[in-house]
């Protein structure tokens, strides 16, 4: 299997994909369309923007950060395996915990992931607070206010640092965040996704970086 057209965008922007990587991000966008017609894990409306808008999206963070080997990175509220997936297909030496509340969403991930054989996705359905994780990092898309996910998530993040980035929390954010950062107590680093993509679809977004 190639990547097909409306995924191009993904190569356009990490043209050093494997074939093995090109195969995963094509199966996994067939899963997830087929079952967002039973279930909704993304806006019906927005199926037809799926490579640009969730997976280019989730990707986002990989140009912020590497993901060594071994690194164990928490996918908060993941809900249709979002940023988690993705992630997951772009660094298969990590491991990737996928939490969701919601039973019928990451039971639909966790089949989805077993279809297309990705295997260092682990699924939870919990909320991520009751969770005894412990990872490197968190990453989140659009879950809840910034202060929120840093209170449910900051003792599941260990303090021990072998990235290039201090462990801690990222974000996927969009719109005005002034207001959300600056009520926060502890440091944040923001980064305009304008910057990597030409999209418009990322003029307003962007992935802030709180380290623990």
């Amino acid at each position: 299997m190639t990547v097909p057209g409306e995924l191009q965008v993904i190569l356009k922007y990490f043209p050093s994909l494997t074939l093995e990587q090109e195969n995963l991000f094509s199966e996994f966008s067939v899963q997830l369309k087929s079952w967002n017609k039973k279930i909704n894990l993304i806006s019906r409306k927005d199926t037809e923007h799926l490579a640009e808008r969730h997976i280019l999206h989730s990707l986002s963070i990989a140009k912020i950060i590497s993901f060594k080997k071994n690194t164990a990175v928490l996918d908060a509220g993941t809900g249709g395996g979002f940023p988690g997936v993705p992630l997951a297909i772009m660094f298969p030496e990590s491991k990737f915990i996928l939490v969701d509340s919601v039973r019928k969403k990451i039971n639909a991930v966790q089949q989805i992931c077993a279809a297309i054989g990705l295997k260092n996705v682990q699924t939870i359905n919990s909320r991520v607070e009751d969770t005894d994780v412990k990872c490197d990092f968190v990453v989140t898309r659009a879950v809840a206010p910034l202060q929120e996910v840093y209170g449910w998530t900051r003792t599941k993040i260990q303090r021990k640092n072998f990235n290039d980035l201090p462990n801690g929390l990222l974000c996927l954010k969009g719109g005005d965040l002034v207001d959300e950062i600056n009520s926060l107590k502890f440091k944040a680093r923001v980064y305009e996704l304008k910057d990597f993509f030409e999209e418009d679809f990322f003029e307003t977004k962007k992935v802030v970086y709180v380290p623990l």
